[in-house]
């Protein structure tokens, strides 16, 4: 049969599955700052500390989690989790990514919803934020020091960082140019992807050869499509049988079905596409409501596209049909993150026996190294556009012809926030605290603050 696998292709566990799940469950507690910090924790807990995949081999993943629509660190932590414990191990991997931050996310929207901006509130998110960039900047760190090894590599990075920053190049292109130029600088040379062995580097305790792989046949391809479909379908079309084709279920599952799907290049590359049809279109949020949306996911672990949990919860809860709005909204929140990851569980449980099988070819792996230099140039990236819109209240934007820049107001600088940003870099990087432990920390000292403001006032 053309279907059947080689023994060599069904694997057991490469790593116990009961302490997988409990490595994937304390990173899925630790994935705050976005993209950039959750590809740091998981680079920390699997490749530095328990030494599960080589770094060479993680870097490849995220190369190609990096090409996908969706959320890079939530598939990267999926491609993993299969190449360490099978397909039970990509879906443990990926759901614990998601499940912390569904949980606070749906938490904190009630709280919103609630209690609107109270001060409290308002000072624990004022001293987490500034924390995250410091977090964001270690990654940059680490990453940059595995993936930057030639001139080629850094020269790679900084132009896509430049690119991004002031001229504004579509993250796609920005990517695509990267795996051009990994295949250039590669005729005739070792292929940009392969990582050169550093005097630190500790050679992983499970070998390459023996991680999961099976065979990409047309039969594999037909069931993982199959199995995504069904999984989207049954409930999209329950929702649609039990509260109509018009309501506001039906309008948001569909709406951000279709968002996961072009979600190139991460969150941000999306998040005005989505404030604007939430707003001006179907009315689910007020103006300037997408900020405090983002600035809750920021607070919370798991990927920066959980803010669309936040969307849907306000729209449902202010339209909510025949359901009162609390379970109008839970409902909402819940449909949303389904259809918004599905696709991403799909993408990489279709795409990864492929590149497995192409990871020793040398046209693959020039392309993947150059987008591995460019990932570095857009987590940098991510880091100012975070630091521009956290130290200051207000921006300004500096434009000299095809170039134009965000900058933070001088006028508009927050002390305070750069006191946090301090507190939290002493911390992590010189005290060598953990992501989760410093952003308890800071919003601990956060909260103090709030309440010592109230007092005094």
């Amino acid at each position: 049969m053309a279907d059947a696998q080689p023994a060599a292709d069904r694997r057991t566990d490469l790593v116990p599955f009961a302490e997988a799940v409990r490595a994937w469950f304390s990173i899925s507690l630790q994935t705050f700052g976005g993209p950039a910090g959750q590809i740091a924790v998981m680079e920390r807990e699997l490749v530095e500390r328990r030494r599960w995949i080589g770094h060479e081999r993680f870097l490849h993943a995220l190369s190609f989690c990096t090409l996908l629509p969706g959320p890079e660190a939530q598939q990267l932590a999926v491609y993993v989790g299969w190449l360490l414990n099978g397909v039970r191990g990509g879906l443990v991997a990926g759901t614990l990514f998601v499940l912390p931050g569904l949980v606070a996310l749906l938490g904190l929207s009630a709280v919103y919803v609630a209690w609107g901006e109270t001060a409290v509130v308002s000072g624990v998110f004022a001293a987490v934020a500034p924390a995250v960039l410091v977090v964001v900047a270690q990654a940059v760190l680490r990453v940059g020091r595995k993936a930057l090894t030639t001139r080629l590599s850094v020269g790679t990075a900084v132009t896509a960082f430049l690119a991004l920053g002031l001229v504004h190049v579509p993250f796609p292109l920005v990517v695509l140019a990267a795996g051009l130029v990994g295949l250039v600088a590669a005729r005739g040379r070792p292929p940009t992807a392969a990582v050169p062995s550093r005097p630190g580097d500790v050679a992983p305790v499970v070998r390459d050869d023996t991680l999961h792989h099976v065979r990409p046949t047309r039969g594999y391809v037909a069931r993982v499509l199959g199995v995504g479909l069904l999984a989207w379908a049954v409930p999209m079309t329950a929702v649609v049988l039990l509260t109509g084709r018009g309501s506001v279920f039906t309008q948001q599952g569909l709406f951000f079905t279709g968002t996961a799907l072009v979600t190139f290049g991460g969150a941000y590359a999306v998040l005005a596409f989505v404030a604007q049809r939430a707003v001006e279109v179907y009315g689910w949020l007020a103006p300037g409501e997408m900020a405090r949306g983002l600035a809750l996911a920021e607070s919370t672990p798991g990927p920066l596209i959980m803010v669309v949990q936040f969307v849907a919860f306000l729209g449902a809860y202010r339209d909510p049909g025949a359901l009162s709005p609390w379970a109008a909204g839970v409902l909402a929140s819940l449909l949303t993150t389904w259809v918004v990851f599905v696709p991403s569980f799909v993408l990489v449980f279709l795409g990864a026996p492929f590149i497995e099988r192409l990871r020793g070819n040398r046209t693959l792996a020039a392309a993947l190294g150059g987008v591995t230099a460019a990932v570095v140039g857009v987590i940098a990236h991510l880091g100012v556009y975070l630091a521009v819109h956290t130290l200051a209240d207000r921006t300004v934007v500096a434009a000299l012809g095809p170039v134009s820049v965000e900058l933070p107001d001088p006028r508009a600088l927050d002390p305070v926030a750069f006191g946090y940003l301090a507190l939290a870099a002493v911390l992590l990087l010189w005290r060598g605290w953990s992501v989760l432990r410093t952003l308890a920390a800071c919003a601990c000292v956060g909260l103090v603050v709030a309440l010592a403001r109230l007092a005094l006032a």
